[in-house]
């Protein structure tokens, strides 16, 4: 795999690259200053790069200084400290001068009349610094360093000019800046600024698993907190607190702590601003421009206030962005509705985009109050919405529409909520399905427009399938013996068989009725929906007709059906070939389609697209290709609300074969949790699989064996026949070579091998014999083994697979030492390098 496994290291969550840094800028240095608002985890960085322990075991000495808020007001009181946590020892070697002053500081004695020796006590605190550092390193500390009296940090400034090089300086402070704190201490030296970025949304998952909070909140919870880890921690706290399950489409509740942490943030910024940035909180996309039109004077001073304080961002266009989306939500649900209203009217004469100031127009209007002029107006923009691909405002005005529709006209309403229901969906916005959905069963309506409702939930269900066997109950009710209605019900059955049940089976026997059903009703949408169903998951079964079904899907499709049809059957193609490792084909293809996915399809299609790339650039060895997709794919998912398994699952692969073994691993169990929560069997399979991979990696066997043995009980693995489509076996016999077991790796191959010769899986054949020349080389034939090594390698390298004919010549070079043949080892390694 050509990467070295990674020191073990103290976990923090999404900072090893930053930690890394930190340690290099004070050994490289001398001189490191951490800077970033209030919880973004300064405090624990330090903990994490000082290790006081450790160091003082090495024979470190480290000084560590944490002032409070109300130390700044105590003249010395950071001195004070500093001195309590000098060795006595050293102490006891200065003059008596500065014995005496010393003293004095740390209230041992009474100060003289004529007051603390100020002078003696900076040359105390210097000469500490240089006795501690004549008997080795010292790492001075100083954290919440914005708490620091002003006669401590002139006193530490005079003592770290004077220190020698031995004497590194480690200073965080909360500062948006530029870090004063740290440059009145460090003086014309300097230090080297580090600043603490936010977490990314992925690593606000992994922050949250300890509080057993679905791992599809996580992209919300990110949203809402900016990636700030102590209050995405109070945002969890909060919704821990409710005592109740949020479900992924319930809107996200932000009281409690979350709403209090975000009020001592808006109190760090004068009252007086707050009108404000109330406007940018109740504007979609504000900038200074839209502001000041809408009548405040002062925005720039506000906005700059905001930002000193952490609160937003103002970029050279003058874009407003808060940091952390639960500070606009609180400002917004603490104001009353006349302060709202009065905002909205400013914003609707305020924005240049005439859908955005309909959409300020409605807000601002009485929501009691039906409105049919309103209500039109708001149908014209959200069509307008739908031409530019904007789906999610699309819905959000459909709904406002169907709020102000008129008493009496229910038919109309009902469509509005339909369109709603539908633009959210495509826009993969379960909670703005859900108050479509919701609102549409709470009243009178046929049966159809009970179904429409339904589908829209199960569509933005995505994994989350579990619970929803009454909501798939009441769709077949509601479809009755209505045949496209009834095939419409049956083809997203199928996910929920495949993906929840584990049963390929019952899959293919409903995709083949919804299939026959569509035809039977002429609805060739849903027919291809379910033949692209029955083409995948007859892979997966291993049927000869599966190519056959693909073809028919497509053939299909092509009959004048929309391009970017949701889970149609070209993206299956395209999956199909990155089994079969036509991975030109895939990728060409993949890459060929994301332009039209990103402007037409919907959000679900292009993370598949996404994934599938990384998957494909993995397996080719194009490395940081398959690295910058998986991430794109991760952080797309995330901010829509899906679940994360699928995407953290791509990103291990990615991550083995050209990032750290150690992210890759961590990503495989967040796959593996997160797939848990959602009772994805498909994806529990496939992310046990990227784990025992990378155990395998790192030589890891008893754990790889305990990993890979696993797949073989889940219901879905005797479902799965074709080799190509989940695989693990390869993997797990490996395994069991490399753990003293080759006679069950011997009985593995058995049975896996004709099945692959059957299907014509040529890479997994080339895969098998990998393993097959192992196995020989462990039990006695290291000559036939070398040389079906060495002929697997190079079939690898003419499919196109140069990780795994590297995977291969490791595994050679093992053999060759096997042989006493060291030359010849030492030859394959550079050649698999």
């Amino acid at each position: 795999m050509g990467l070295e496994r990674e020191t073990p290291r103290p976990a923090l969550v999404g900072r090893g690259d930053l930690l890394d840094h930190l340690e290099r800028t004070l050994r490289d240095h001398g001189r490191a200053a951490l800077t970033g608002p209030p919880g973004i985890g300064k405090t624990a960085l330090v903990a994490a790069v000082v290790r006081p322990e450790e160091r003082r075991a090495r024979g470190e000495t480290v000084l560590w200084l944490a002032p409070e808020e109300e130390d700044r007001d105590i003249p010395g009181a950071g001195a004070a400290g500093l001195l309590d946590d000098v060795p006595e020892a050293a102490v006891r070697e200065l003059p008596r001068p500065q014995r005496t002053a010393v003293a004095v500081a740390r209230r041992e004695t009474e100060a003289p009349a004529a007051g603390q020796d100020r002078v003696a006590l900076r040359l105390a605190v210097a000469q500490v610094l240089r006795l501690l550092a004549a008997e080795g390193p010292v790492l001075l500390v100083v954290d919440n360093a914005q708490w620091l009296d002003p006669d401590s940090s002139a006193l530490l400034r005079f003592a770290l000019h004077k220190a020698p090089p031995a004497v590194r300086a480690l200073v965080a402070e909360r500062q948006h800046t530029s870090p004063l704190h740290a440059e009145n201490l460090f003086g014309h030296t300097g230090p080297r600024v580090v600043p603490v970025p936010p977490l990314g949304a992925d690593h606000v998952a992994a922050l949250l698993a300890d509080h057993e909070l679905p791992a599809r909140l996580a992209g919300r919870i990110h949203r809402a907190s900016g990636g700030n880890p102590r209050l995405a921690l109070a945002i969890g706290r909060s919704l821990a607190g409710t005592r109740t399950f949020v479900h992924h489409a319930d809107e996200l509740p932000l009281g409690g702590e979350a709403r209090a942490a975000a009020r001592h943030m808006l109190a760090e910024v004068p009252a007086g601003t707050h009108p404000t940035l109330l406007l940018a909180a109740l504007a979609t996309g504000p900038t200074t421009t839209v502001l000041h039109r809408a009548g405040r004077a002062s925005a720039e001073a506000d906005l700059a206030a905001a930002e000193r304080a952490g609160l937003l961002t103002v970029g050279e266009d003058g874009a407003v962005d808060f940091t952390a989306k639960v500070v606009p939500a609180t400002l917004a649900a603490e104001a009353d509705w006349t302060e709202r209203a009065a905002c909205h009217t400013a914003l609707a004469g305020a924005v240049g985009d005439p859908v955005q100031a309909v959409r300020h127009r409605a807000l601002a209007s009485d929501p009691r109050a039906a409105d049919a002029e309103m209500a039109a107006e708001l149908d014209r923009a959200l069509e307008s919405c739908r031409r530019r691909g904007d789906h999610a405002l699309a819905a959000e005005l459909g709904l406002l529409a169907a709020e102000r529709t008129p008493a009496g006209r229910s038919e109309e309403e009902v469509a509005r909520l339909l369109g709603a229901a539908a633009d959210a969906a495509r826009a993969a916005r379960p909670d703005l399905s859900k108050r479509a959905a919701d609102a549409i069963l709470a009243r009178d309506v046929p049966p159809a427009a009970r179904l429409s409702a339904r589908l829209a939930i199960l569509d933005t269900a995505f994994q989350s399938l579990n619970d929803l066997d009454e909501t798939f109950s009441h769709a077949l009710a509601d479809a009755g013996d209505d045949p496209s209605m009834r095939a419409a019900v049956l083809v997203r059955l199928v996910w929920k068989q495949q993906l929840a049940d584990g049963d390929s089976v019952a899959a293919r026997a409903t995709a083949e009725e919804a299939y026959r059903l569509a035809l039977a009703a002429g609805d060739r949408e849903t027919a291809v929906l379910a033949a692209t169903a029955r083409a995948r998951i007859s892979r997966a079964l291993g049927e000869p007709e599966a190519a056959a079904h693909t073809e028919e899907a497509l053939a299909v499709w092509r009959e004048g059906l929309p391009p970017a049809l949701r889970n149609g059957p070209r993206l299956l193609a395209l999956r199909h070939a990155l089994f079969d490792d036509r991975l030109t084909e895939a990728r060409e293809g993949l890459l060929a389609l994301l332009p039209e996915l990103e402007r037409l399809g919907t959000t679900e299609d292009l993370v598949v697209a996404l994934r599938s790339l990384a998957e494909v650039e993995a397996r080719q060895g194009q490395c940081a290709a398959a690295l910058a997709h998986a991430r794109r794919a991760v952080s797309i998912a995330l901010e829509a609300g899906f679940s994360p398994g699928p995407l953290w699952y791509s990103a291990a692969l990615a991550e083995t074969a050209g990032g750290s073994f150690r992210r890759a691993a961590d990503y495989a169990r967040r796959s593996l949790r997160a797939s848990q929560e959602e009772g994805d069997q498909v994806f529990v399979h496939c992310s046990l699989y990227a784990l025992g991979r990378v155990q395998l990696a790192m030589g890891e066997t008893a754990l790889a064996l305990e990993t890979l043995g696993g797949i073989r009980d889940l219901p879905i693995t005797a479902l799965a026949t074709d080799p190509s489509v989940l695989r693990w076996h390869e993997e797990l016999a490996e395994a069991y070579v490399a753990g003293g077991e080759p006679e069950r790796a011997a009985d593995l191959l058995a049975e896996v091998t004709p099945v692959a010769r059957r299907l014509g899986r040529t890479t997994v054949l080339t895969a098998l014999d990998r393993v097959r020349g192992q196995y020989l080389a462990a039990t006695g034939d290291p000559d036939a083994g070398a040389e079906l090594l060495r002929e697997t390698a190079d079939r690898f390298t003419g499919h196109g697979l140069p990780i795994e004919a590297g995977r291969t010549l490791l595994a050679l070079a093992r053999t060759e030492r096997r042989r006493r043949r060291r030359a010849a080892a030492q030859a394959v390694l550079r050649e698999a390098a």
